[in-house]
């Protein structure tokens, strides 16, 4: 988030109230049908984060055996099992695991250094967790490893202050895709600095791209699609209207162009499809026959937001 954000989230918490904010919501809660085809919705889950102490989580992954994984801006990760009803619905969280991150040298990432922001699983098994502040790559054989330096995409140590990478996935022809929040290619102002990388001996070799968000909107989060396609998740903060996000989807034809100009055509509109919050994290995974697509917000750890978990199937 960005430090404009956060002072104003600090100071008038009570400016970000919406409507759809000051609604209560408790434990699964169900969505309305989108505007557009595409997306069909399960159900939400309301996520108590004060049995973990933290929040402000930023990256997501869903694994097929409805594993959840998280890494927060706090410099933590957070592992659960999601559990399904009958009709596939979300209704709760089992086997909660969470711990700090850690750097090359084994100890906690704190401060500026566990500002983590996006995450990746690797089909070669470990992960990718993207830094902003410092920016960087960590590559990480489990979560509550220490985590080794990955080359980063070149021309990201140009990203500003908290203006780095906010969505890195892996794609299903096993290449990666990252997108940085607020650097803008060649000073094209409507664009943001996106990369393609072939891994190579398990060492990516990235190819510039680039990433047209909707006007005012600053993309947050990516997940690979089996199609090979992409989702890539979008948000804007205004202080008297609060948050709105777009949920938009990549073709995979438009992945596979050299050097590719992306935008993408929008899934879900939010406050209209769902609750108004900052959604930071989006994941898909295959699950009994069908694609799951799930959001996780950072709720900044402010009373006045959530931590929110959406779940939807995929047409």
């Amino acid at each position: 988030m960005a430090p404009a954000r956060r002072a104003l989230l600090l100071v008038l918490p009570g400016l970000l109230a919406a409507p759809a904010l000051a609604r209560a919501l408790t434990g699964p809660f169900p969505l309305p049908a989108p505007a557009r085809p595409g997306l069909r919705p399960l159900g939400g889950l309301v996520l108590d984060t004060s049995p973990w102490g933290f929040g402000g989580f930023s990256g997501l992954h869903l694994a097929p055996d409805l594993t959840l994984s998280a890494v927060s801006d706090r410099g933590r990760w957070w592992q659960a099992r999601l559990r399904l009803d009958a009709e596939g619905r979300p209704r709760a969280l089992e086997e909660v695991r969470h711990g700090p991150l850690r750097g090359a040298n084994g100890q906690a990432l704190a401060g500026r250094a566990g500002d983590a922001e996006a995450l990746a699983r690797l089909d070669q098994g470990g992960w990718l967790i993207a830094f902003e502040r410092q920016h960087r790559i960590q590559h990480h054989p489990r979560l509550d490893a220490p985590g080794a330096a990955f080359p980063a995409p070149p021309g990201l140590a140009a990203a500003p202050d908290n203006g780095g990478l906010e969505a890195l996935t892996q794609l299903a022809d096993g290449r990666l895709l990252a997108i940085a929040e607020s650097l803008a290619p060649g000073g094209e102002s409507a664009l943001r600095a996106a990369w393609l990388a072939r891994l190579e001996a398990g060492r990516p070799r990235w190819t510039p791209a680039a990433y047209r968000p909707e006007p005012d909107m600053e993309p947050t989060g990516a997940a690979g699609l089996p199609d090979g396609g992409a989702l890539v998740l979008e948000r804007r903060y205004a202080l008297f209207s609060g948050f709105r996000c777009r949920l938009a989807r990549l073709p995979a034809a438009a992945l596979a162009a050299e050097a590719p100009l992306l935008a993408g055509e929008t899934l879900l509109s939010l406050p209209e499809d769902a609750p108004a919050e900052n959604w930071e994290g989006v994941a898909a995974a295959r699950h009994g026959g069908t694609t799951l697509v799930a959001l996780i917000s950072d709720d900044n750890e402010r009373r006045a937001q959530r931590s929110l978990l959406l779940l939807y199937r995929l047409d």
